[in-house]
C-alpha cells in the first residue's frame, strides 16, 4: 500500500478485507448512508463507464498491467485538464 494512504484517514464500507488491509488506525467503516464512501464511488463508475478496459468482456483489456496504469494515467491528466480554471 503506498505511503500516502498510510498516512490519510480513510473510510470504507464494512468488508471485512478493507477493514485488514487499512488498519492504520485512520481507518473507519462507515455505512453509505453517510456519504463518506459517495466520493470514491463516483470516480469508480466514472473510470468504468469512460474506459472501456476496466470493464469485463471488452476487446481494449490488456493483460500487461503496466498498459492499464499508463493508460489510466493519460485519462487521469486529460480528465483534470477539463475541469480546470
Amino acid at each position: 500500500m503506498p505511503q500516502n494512504y498510510q498516512t490519510s484517514f480513510t473510510y470504507s464500507d464494512f468488508w471485512t478485507t478493507d477493514e485488514k488491509i487499512l488498519n492504520t488506525g485512520k481507518h473507519t467503516s462507515v455505512s453509505k448512508e453517510t456519504g463518506e464512501t459517495a466520493h470514491v464511488e463516483r470516480w469508480n463508475n466514472t473510470l468504468r463507464q469512460r474506459i472501456g478496459r476496466f470493464v469485463r468482456k471488452t476487446l481494449s483489456f490488456s493483460k500487461y498491467k503496466s498498459h492499464h496504469h499508463w493508460f489510466t494515467h493519460y485519462f487521469v491528466v486529460n480528465y483534470n485538464m477539463l475541469f480546470k480554471t
